[in-house]
């Protein structure tokens, strides 16, 4: 009877200690207010009014190739890709203006962007583009030294492309398959050289950067869905590589569009 009496007791007493941890635990969460994660408002710091939209993910598609020479096949030469979704491209030549907040730029807004670089503006250290290419950016070929090819000899022309290949691979372990003509100059040789190098398509633009606007190199002046943008040094006003990028973003909002990643479209 003692020891029946001692269970009911204990089992009581365990019932009465747990409910008012579970009134507490209750009222606790009654009284917290579920958070979600705080929305990222990096875009308002680099000057846009809205967050910039994540690009679709493009469909498998293969571009023409350039016409045959002596039974090779050229690089393509684009300034604009075919395609329906609501996407522009952002580029970049010669690899001079290396500002660290641009690189802040590109991971807080996670914009994808592609580089054309050239070894003699580049300099002998490539960390900063190496920082960039961790970050998903596209690194391309504009040729050693920066020189107007069309004209030059076959040799010549190859030495500028293959030697920028060769570059880009021992200093960052990229193969480049797009390359840019400095001053979007080139000729067939251009071409057989770009080919012979490894390259498979030759990226011009539509539309560039201007220090202080958008400019178009044909068709209706706005910015429309496959559009390659040129975003440009600048020599002379001297507004950092950022800014001029939020001014293109701007646009490029305003038209409905966002930016995808050149290179998916293109390799």
């Amino acid at each position: 009877m003692g020891a029946l009496l001692a269970s009911a007791l204990l089992l009581a007493g365990c019932a009465q200690s747990v409910d008012p941890i579970e009134r507490l635990g209750k009222k606790a969460a009654e009284g917290v207010r579920p958070h979600g994660p705080t929305p990222d408002q990096s875009y308002r710091r680099w000057g846009l009014t809205e967050p910039l939209a994540r690009p679709p993910r493009p469909a498998a598609r293969a571009l023409a190739l350039a016409p045959q020479t002596g039974g090779r096949a050229l690089p393509r030469v684009v300034d604009h890709v075919p395609t329906h979704d609501r996407v522009v491209f952002l580029t970049y030549d010669d690899g001079a203006e290396q500002d660290p907040r641009f690189v802040d730029m590109v991971r807080e807004l996670r914009l994808p962007v592609s580089m054309f670089l050239t070894d003699s503006a580049t300099g002998p250290d490539y960390g900063h583009f190496a920082r960039l290419h961790r970050l998903g950016a596209g690194i391309q070929n504009h040729t050693l030294d920066h020189r107007t090819l069309a004209g030059l000899p076959y040799a010549a022309q190859r030495a500028e492309i293959c030697g920028q290949q060769s570059r880009l691979r021992s200093r960052l372990g990229v193969r480049a398959r797009l390359f840019r003509p400095p001053y979007a100059s080139y000729d067939t040789t251009t071409l057989r050289a770009a080919a012979d190098c490894g390259i498979s398509t030759v990226v011009l633009w539509r539309a560039a950067m201007t220090p202080t606007d958008v400019v178009y190199v044909h068709g209706r002046h706005h910015l429309r869905p496959g559009d390659i943008i040129l975003v440009g040094p600048d020599e002379t006003t001297g507004v950092p590589l950022r800014e001029r990028t939020t001014q293109v973003l701007r646009r490029v909002q305003q038209r409905g569009l966002t930016v995808g990643r050149l290179e998916d479209y293109l390799n």
